[in-house]
């Protein structure tokens, strides 16, 4: 497959009319000399001793062919081209990144860089994870131009690869170009590209189905050209009637896309009823697309019994990736459903040719990738220069927070930034994590601290003595990590507190000795801990000694024999304390058969009652009432462990201050809902929003809100104007 003397015969005749169809599409973008200079580093290609790959492709015509693809399909930018055609002199060694800086500057030297690292990650993604794989591309990218590059040097691999004998490696390339570059392309709104990566894909993985669609495509394609024009002919004079100036015309869908109709409405291909769609491309000034387009869309409605669950308006409301057009699908001649397509020029070419055709577009998104697209629109908007100039200084910041590493087996794994083998020990599995004593990274042993770079290859080693200990707290920062190793040394901790309980418990029915707990509790205050675990560890670690312990504690009960007797919650003896805080500057409680003023009390955050809540009273040790709704998730544990500790309170009838309350609010990610919610708040007297935090995911909008109200009636109230709103499914008080 390969020649040792250089190029063959026809792969040189190639290369020179690929030259000479690259200089003519670039020409104004890349002078004369520069183009001189490829010319002769490209046919001097033909004394290289290995001008083909290991697949037996010939670099020269692959680097060409993705050249004047992107010159056709995105832009003929200078700085891309030629990096696109200096990247095969790089890898072969012919040049260095510091020649390239030296004699093109540094911006291509850049690009140049950040291609050679995306490369060498392109053919690790058998076995990983799609979105990971996604992000470790866009993370080892700081330039959105290398994904889009990326994305046709992999489109014209596919249209090259077509029946290669390596068919393990042609089913692994097209899995690639379906999960990670297809994706890519669609949301830089690069649909063209997109659909073809789609439809060689199917190809290659399913050749059989691929074909079926295909064959069946060309034997209905005249009836099919015929029926579009009984469609378009009657439309087009309507349009033009109206002074439209438009072109129009009708295309296939892909087979790809026909063959996920298939599978979804689990029919064949005579029974997809939407096999093609109708567009119609106005020509008309900025301030009047979105009107024209909505009256060709009127004109179509008159001919036409439109079908209104298959309207999508990406008029009012465009594609994140910047896609306008509106599409209606009407019952036509022979009742036949038609999908029909109107969209304005410009907004042709962005569908067209993606983020590179234009820079005018809003749009909404979800996850880090489409934020870091929202970011790109953003600095987008109101620029003045060329698509290309601006993305230059474009840096993926949301990539920078995570990192991204292999597993020996190719698995893919997303950490935060700074992640250490720890965290990714954590990562595959919490056992992996609590038995981590270091790593095999890259060939080379590692400590359990070492800081996780992108594309790293990470072999985990484990011990079956190794345990957590706190300093790992230190080494890891993911979350997981961390939770996992607190909630292993608590159950440790736990594991040593119980037997230190038991061991004194023990020790004291030897010496006939019964523990009250309230006592106990009031020794090992006096004993200087915090926590009472802590005391019962030392015990079983042998820092304290039991019978020592056990004589301490029954001086503690002679101490307090006089004041042993159990009281009821009537009789209990509440102290005033200055220091303590009470919730309230008015008498606003009852407690017992009296209305005391200054009385220290506190709401109970575990349920955060409010004026009008049905409440009862706990005192604490310390003499606080604490006030809870009867419905607390911990009214049933109080009542049924603290009877004698459970006093009656109500509401004096004087309605009390602002008291925050949290609400949880679910409903359809729609447009505005949170704009809709919080006006209403707004205007609501009295009542104040503290705080707010949303969620949205699968197009499922969750808010938490804290809101400051006075009384469970205007909460109430509140609430149910709340689910008034459109969009709005639930409104819970949590």
């Amino acid at each position: 497959m390969k020649e040792a003397t250089g190029l063959k015969y026809d792969d040189r005749r190639e290369i020179v009319t690929l030259l000479h169809q690259l200089e003519d599409l670039t020409a104004g973008n890349i002078s004369v000399e520069e183009m001189k200079a490829i010319r002769r580093q490209y046919l001097s290609m033909a004394h290289d001793e290995a001008p083909y790959d290991d697949k037996g492709l010939c670099k020269a015509v692959q680097t060409l062919h993705s050249a004047i693809l992107f010159a056709e399909s995105i832009d003929p930018d200078h700085n891309i081209i030629i990096a696109m055609l200096l990247y095969p002199l790089l890898h072969d060694e012919l040049v260095t990144i510091s020649e390239v800086r030296d004699t093109w500057g540094e911006d291509i030297a850049s690009l140049l860089t950040g291609i050679s690292a995306v490369e060498q990650f392109s053919n690790k993604n058998n076995a990983v994870n799609q979105d990971n794989f996604r992000g470790l591309i866009l993370s080892l990218a700081d330039d959105i131009r290398v994904i889009i590059v990326m994305i046709v040097r992999n489109l014209v691999l596919m249209r090259a690869i077509n029946m290669h004998p390596d068919t393990e490696w042609v089913r692994s390339v097209a899995f690639e170009a379906n999960v990670l570059y297809a994706q890519m392309a669609h949301r830089l709104g690069l649909y063209k590209l997109k659909s073809e990566l789609e439809d060689l894909s199917l190809k290659y993985s399913n050749r059989e189905i691929y074909t079926q669609i295909a064959h069946k495509l060309n034997e209905t394609k005249r009836s099919r050209d015929q029926y579009i024009k009984h469609f378009i002919d009657p439309l087009k004079q309507k349009l033009e009637a109206a002074g439209l100036k438009f072109d129009i015309k009708g295309r296939t869908k892909s087979i790809s896309s026909i063959w996920g109709k298939m599978r979804k409405q689990k029919v064949d291909v005579s029974g997809i009823y939407d096999l093609f769609a109708i567009r119609v491309i106005i020509d008309t000034p900025p301030e009047r697309e979105k009107s024209d387009c909505w009256l060709a869309y009127s004109i179509l409605a008159d001919m036409y019994t439109p079908n209104p669950a298959r309207m999508r308006d990406w008029l009012s409301i465009p594609k994140s990736n910047g896609y306008e057009s509106l599409h209606a699908t009407v019952l036509g001649p022979e009742n036949k459903w038609v999908e029909v397509q109107f969209r304005t020029r410009r907004m042709d070419m962005v569908a067209e040719k993606g983020l590179a055709a234009h820079w005018r577009y809003k749009g909404v998104k979800s996850d880090s990738t489409d934020r870091w697209m929202n970011n790109i629109r953003d600095i987008l908007e109101s620029a003045d220069a060329g698509p290309m100039e601006l993305m230059r200084s474009m840096k993926m910041e949301d990539y920078e927070k995570e990192v991204y590493a292999f597993t020996p087996k190719g698995d893919l794994y997303k950490l935060p930034s700074g992640a250490t083998v720890l965290d990714f020990a954590f990562r595959i599995h919490s056992n992996v994590g609590s038995r981590c004593t270091g790593a095999i990274v890259n060939g080379e042993h590692k400590k359990i601290n070492y800081r996780i770079n992108n594309g790293d290859t990470v072999e985990i080693l484990t011990s079956t003595t190794q345990t957590p200990k706190y300093d790992w707290l230190n080494i890891v920062v993911s979350s997981k990590a961390r939770t996992k190793i607190k909630q292993t040394l608590n159950e440790e901790a736990q594991k040593r507190a119980d037997l230190g309980k038991e061991l004194i418990e023990r020790r004291a029915k030897n010496r006939k000795i019964e523990i009250d707990e309230p006592l106990m509790m009031k020794l090992i205050k006096k004993s200087g801990y915090k926590f009472v675990n802590e005391f019962y560890s030392d015990l079983a670690d042998e820092k304290l000694d039991v019978n020592k312990i056990l004589t301490q504690y029954q001086d503690t009960v002679a101490e307090n024999r006089e004041d042993a007797v159990k009281i009821s919650a009537e009789e209990f003896q509440i102290h005033r304390d200055e220091d303590i805080q009470t919730e309230g500057k008015k008498d606003v409680l009852v407690i017992g058969d009296n209305s005391i003023d200054g009385l220290a009390y506190k709401f109970a955050r575990c349920c955060n009652p409010i004026y009008g809540d049905d409440v009862f009273g706990f005192i604490s040790s310390e003499g606080i009432v604490k006030v809870h709704k009867t419905d607390c998730p911990n009214a049933n544990n109080i009542r049924n462990r603290y009877p004698y500790r459970v006093i009656n309170v109500q509401w004096s009838g004087k309605t009390g201050e602002s008291m925050a309350v949290n609400l949880r609010i679910v409903g359809n990610d729609d447009l505005g809902i949170l704009s809709n919610i919080t006006s209403i708040i707004s205007k609501e007297l009295g009542i104040n929003l503290r705080n707010v935090s949303i969620d949205s995911h699968d197009g499922i909008f969750q808010g938490y809100l804290t809101v400051g109200v006075t009384d469970n009636s205007q909460l109430n109230a509140l609430i149910k104007k709340i689910s008034g709103v459109k969009g709005v499914k639930d409104v819970s008080r949590m």
